[in-house]
């Protein structure tokens, strides 16, 4: 995935999260798209804010030490940021941040 393709200002922020992990998910309820990535959370009986916690703090889950290097480059120039994790059931979850921090999308491999 070319996590460079958009650029934003520099700077070293990260990203402010506007809302709250129940809001993220009631937004997701409200999309077909989404039932699966409802549904593999339901069934690891976790809470999204677990993963977004996890992004926030650049902790980027089940990355190659490439992936993981090529985040923290991201970071600090302001190209788009992934994290990958797995479940308690063993479900892949990605969560992308858009280079410009205003979006942050919790969502399954497939979707994409």
């Amino acid at each position: 995935m070319p996590l460079r393709s958009k650029k934003r200002k520099q700077g070293k922020e990260f990203f402010q999260c506007n809302k709250s992990a129940n809001n993220l998910l009631s937004n997701s309820a409200r999309s077909s798209q989404h039932r699966a990535l409802l549904a593999a959370l339901k069934k690891a009986g976790q809470q999204p804010g677990e993963f977004l916690t996890r992004h926030v703090n650049r902790e980027w889950g089940d990355l190659s030490d490439e992936d993981r290097k090529e985040n923290d480059y991201s970071l600090e120039h302001g190209f788009r940021l992934l994290s990958a994790y797995r479940t308690h059931a063993g479900d892949k979850l990605w969560i992308i941040t858009e280079s410009d921090r205003s979006v942050t999308t919790l969502l399954l491999p497939e979707e994409y």
